[in-house]
């Protein structure tokens, strides 16, 4: 596995103060010594997100939210930790070199990207200058894709030949197998064939799919006209690169605007989203050959409160509107669904009757209850109690996935109104729905939050409130060294049951011994991070302290602390201890219960305490 070393981490780091990057997404309001925002991973409309430029790292009241400039980008972009090293390397202009000891799964990454952009400036080419694309340019021609639209979107064409990438990758000097991976090339099994590869797209006008930070990592090769006989779409395989559930044609180009405007536009095909585009509609985007999946709905909702589905207008697409909706309200996005008139799709809708009435049409859109009592109206007997029995539960259960309790409430209202039905009923009929597909939870399972650990969705795992207490002291011990020595004297490491907790208090004691910085103690190396780690790192520097200005000093506090977290060891060994002597009772436990009985009597206060203490640790 590729690995930075930390010297060219921290050369990143330095160069990308993080209010910086930050203000490059969103738009930063100074206060006192820290920046304000609204944060970016959740919904809200009063600012909870702060930056600091001292420490280097954010933090969200609000959602808990936290870390340092590569926690950031990771969050922001839907990245792993070694492609956002990449994008902060190439935005300071720092050349990455990686220690690599596993093999070269980080290299091949970025060879695939160099091949996918080479490809698509080939496949441009091939498009503007070939005698063999004028299918082609007529196709573009006829659906109103002028040359400036083909280039903004990088549409090619794929030659008719079965071996024009082979050749290319000869010329390039790329190993087939590499082109293999890339999924540009498929291996000829025929026992008679003499290449042992042929290409994957053949006469097609390609259009590249993007990432989120614009480089191509797939392709969709789309028919022409007259060749009916063929797949209509013939999309990139799964590849490194490209994981098709978790792309979203023109989310490069639309993130930004959706980030702005809080709704997206969701279409079935690239050309409907490039003509939204076109028309100014930069909002728009679509999924990549799959029905809409979770993955998807997560990746719009880092950016979107809700969506707007427009989808064809036929049967098909009506099913497919309230499946994807059923997905994205199950992430707690609000729906609407726009209905076309038959045979139209938003590409012919804007292409005749203008973007003022597309615009109309989005803001007709119907809510998803709405949609489809309205389409189930229509194919079932509505004014039958059969027919609504059946309506109303189909409406329910499109109710029940969503999580949010106020949308569920808001629904169901609105589902009652348009079935003339009283609210009681469906609300008794949808608890007791929810009743029975609720999941058992496991014992293990925290059933509420605790400091660190709000109960929203994708929250951290609660922690131990006094370890986290703890932290929040230590992350100042360089400020105030007695804090580091009560900690160092009285508290063996061990003792912190919470690794995350461990981890912090092991790296703030390190930081206070040889003055390095936490941040980068935390942040030593992908493997030393972690996204639990960097949150709570982010949550306990960014607390207000709790204890000064007041009467109890911080190391009051301390010993406070760690003369609970002594009460609980000792609890926990004297439970291990009655269990014990259940199976057969003997001197030495029963003494050292009765020793432990007294201790945590004595660790009421700091004066009995610390001498309790110092002998356990003796022993």
């Amino acid at each position: 596995m590729a690995t930075v070393p930390k010297r060219t981490l921290e050369e990143i780091r330095f160069n990308n103060d993080i209010a910086d990057v930050v203000g490059s997404y969103i738009t930063l309001k100074r206060a006192g010594s820290t920046h304000k925002a609204l944060c970016p991973f959740h919904k809200e409309k009063t600012p909870s997100f702060t930056v600091n430029s001292q420490r280097q790292i954010f933090h969200c009241f609000g959602c808990s939210s936290g870390g340092d400039v590569f926690t950031f980008v990771m969050m922001q972009e839907g990245v792993d930790f070694m492609m956002a090293v990449k994008i902060l390397a190439d935005r300071a202009g720092i050349k990455v070199e990686l220690d690599d000891s596993e093999g070269g799964d980080g290299n091949d990454k970025a060879a695939l990207f160099d091949i996918h952009r080479e490809v698509t400036e080939f496949y441009q080419r091939c498009l503007t200058q070939m005698k063999g694309a004028e299918a082609a340019r007529r196709y573009l021609e006829s659906r109103d894709l002028g040359t400036e639209l083909a280039e903004k979107f990088q549409i090619g064409y794929a030659p008719n030949r079965w071996d024009a990438i082979v050749q290319w990758g000869e010329k390039k000097g790329i190993k087939p197998e590499l082109l293999e991976k890339a999924g540009l090339m498929q291996a000829n099994t025929r026992s008679d064939a003499r290449n042992p590869y042929y290409d994957r797209f053949r006469n097609r006008l390609m259009f590249p799919i993007h990432d989120e930070q614009s480089r191509v990592i797939g392709f969709s090769g789309r028919v022409l006209e007259g060749d009916s006989q063929m797949a209509k779409y013939v999309n990139s395989p799964e590849t490194p690169l490209f994981k098709k559930s978790r792309v979203l044609y023109a989310l490069d180009k639309a993130r930004r605007s959706i980030a702005s405007s809080r709704e997206a536009i969701v279409c079935e095909g690239q050309i409907d989203v490039i003509r939204c585009h076109d028309a100014g509609f930069d909002t728009a985007v679509a999924a990549q050959g799959t029905a809409f999946t979770e993955d998807h709905s997560r990746i719009l909702n880092r950016y979107a409160d809700g969506v707007i589905l427009v989808f064809d207008p036929d049967n098909a697409g009506q099913d497919a509107s309230i499946r994807a909706a059923l997905v994205f309200m199950a992430t707690g996005l609000a729906v609407r669904i726009a209905s076309l008139p038959e045979g139209q799709d938003p590409d012919t809708y804007i292409g005749t009757r203008g973007p003022e009435e597309f615009k109309r049409l989005c803001e007709r859109a119907e809510s998803t209850i709405a949609f489809q009592i309205r389409v189930l109206s229509s194919r079932e007997d509505a004014g039958s109690e059969m027919g609504v029995m059946r309506i109303g539960k189909s409406v329910l259960e499109s109710i029940q996935h969503s999580p949010n309790a106020v949308q569920r409430a808001k629904l169901v209202q609105e589902a009652a109104q348009l079935l003339n039905l009283p609210a009681s009923a469906l609300q008794d009929d949808l608890r007791a729905l929810r009743s029975r597909k609720r999941p058992v939870r496991r014992e293990s399972e925290p059933e509420g939050g605790a400091p660190g650990a709000p109960g929203a969705p994708g929250a951290p795992p609660a922690r131990p409130r006094e370890e986290v207490a703890l932290c929040e002291h230590l992350v100042h011990a360089i400020d105030e060294p007695d804090v580091a020595d009560l900690v160092t004297r009285y508290l063996p490491i061990s003792m912190i049951t919470d690794e995350i907790c461990r981890r912090i208090a092991e790296a703030c004691l390190r930081a206070c011994e040889t003055g390095e910085r936490l941040q980068e103690i935390l942040s030593g190396s992908e493997q030393q991070s972690s996204p639990d780690l960097q949150q709570l790192a982010a949550a306990v520097q960014s607390a207000p302290s709790k204890i000064r200005g007041e009467e109890v000093s911080s190391s009051d506090a301390v010993r406070d602390i760690i003369l609970g977290l002594w009460k609980s060891h000792l609890r926990r060994e004297r439970s291990a201890l009655e269990v014990k002597l259940e199976e057969g009772m003997t001197s030495d436990l029963i003494a050292r219960k009765s020793q432990i009985t007294l201790d945590l009597d004595l660790l009421k206060s700091w004066q009995h305490g610390a001498e309790v203490i110092e002998m356990e640790m003796a022993e």
